[in-house]
């Protein structure tokens, strides 16, 4: 019989797409000659909201602003621990003023904000797992802001190479189901970094390249829940065989532009 899951109240920081669009090409996903439906992307980010808000969670709002049609990917603006808020530097021109309104956003709801030196993008590439911090790099996240990380937060951060351009952050290869176990795609990490992972996870939920490519692993977990990708459908049955509970949410059109649930998705850890 799967063991007996715990979800627990989560709070999180989203940003509505009313100004999203794919008008350049930052990563594979991206195509500016694809068009995007926008009325389309915001039901399916309502749809999101609604999920979230059903199942207890907190969900809170950052005022979106035109000429940033990334700003949607909330997780990607900070990671927050223990109320503390270690803010972004993006590695792409084109979204770094993104960074403004959210520490914006943080301080004004009583947050200190700590800007990072490096390159870092958030959530995307810095995860959360418990005791530890997983950190991403390869193709964002510099090593530099795992370590200024490291200081700020005084967690230990264990570095972790991402290797296929597809899965260009953390967020998109991994997720974290709760304080003890996380789901990734082996292919998306380098032979070290696979290492590690199965040393900290032996026991963790295995996803292929098919469930990745559908954003299955750009979920997020509430120790219960897990609001997953639809098209995830193996991924889903292997994590319902351990005892979670699937939440599927579509968001086939922020897939447009190389995101998903968790990239829409800023969770506050008070």
């Amino acid at each position: 019989m799967p063991e007996s899951r715990v979800a627990r109240p989560r709070r999180y920081l989203v940003c509505e797409p009313r100004f999203f669009a794919v008008r350049y090409a930052i990563n594979p996903w991206m195509r500016p000659d694809r068009p995007v439906d926008v009325s389309l992307a915001r039901r399916q980010w309502l749809s999101l909201v609604d999920a979230y808000r059903r199942h207890g969670h907190t969900v809170e709002t950052v005022e979106p602003l035109p000429g940033l049609p990334d700003m949607v990917f909330a997780a990607n603006a900070a990671v927050v621990v223990d109320g503390r808020v270690f803010g972004s530097r993006f590695h792409a021109p084109e979204r770094r003023p993104e960074s403004v309104p959210y520490a914006a956003w943080f301080k004004a709801h009583g947050f200190d904000v700590q800007h990072p030196e490096s390159v870092c993008e958030g959530e995307g590439d810095l995860v959360p797992a418990g005791r530890w911090i997983l950190a991403g790099t390869g193709f964002r996240t510099a090593p530099e802001a795992h370590r200024e990380a490291q200081e700020f937060f005084g967690v230990p951060v264990i570095g972790l190479t991402l290797v296929d351009p597809y899965f260009y952050h953390l967020d998109t290869a991994l997720f974290v189901l709760d304080e003890e176990n996380v789901a990734y795609c082996p292919e998306a990490f380098s032979p070290g970094s696979r290492e590690v992972l199965e040393r900290l996870y032996p026991d963790a939920v295995l996803a292929t390249r098919e469930d990745a490519m559908a954003f299955g692993l750009n979920s997020v977990s509430d120790g219960r829940h897990v609001f997953i990708s639809p098209e995830a459908t193996a991924l889903a049955d292997r994590l319902a065989d351990r005892g979670y509970v699937p939440v599927p949410v579509g968001l086939s059109e922020f897939h447009k532009a190389g995101g998903g649930i968790k990239c829409c998705t800023q969770e506050i850890r008070s």
